[in-house]
């Protein structure tokens, strides 16, 4: 069974590096990772948020919110 994994980010440097070795480095086959680009789709700012992502890049996997490095915080992106 694979496991749902978001990867909420901002388009900024630190969040695109982070996407491009950490959200794609994800086993295919063990994931489902879905990309959430807050600054384009702030409609899920609140989803974010709800899931406990303070800022991003963040990704978000068994309901836990792992943040990675710092790139904008969520007040930043409203």
């Amino acid at each position: 069974m694979k496991t749902n994994a978001i990867f909420y980010h901002a388009g900024c440097p630190v969040c695109v590096a982070a996407e491009q070795t950490i959200a794609n480095s994800l086993d295919p086959t063990k994931y489902d990772v879905e990309i959430v680009h807050l600054g384009n789709d702030k409609a899920r700012l609140q989803e974010a948020e709800s899931a406990g992502v303070k800022s991003v890049p963040a990704l978000v996997m068994d309901g836990a919110a792992f943040h990675i490095n710092f790139g904008a915080s969520i007040e930043a992106l409203k």
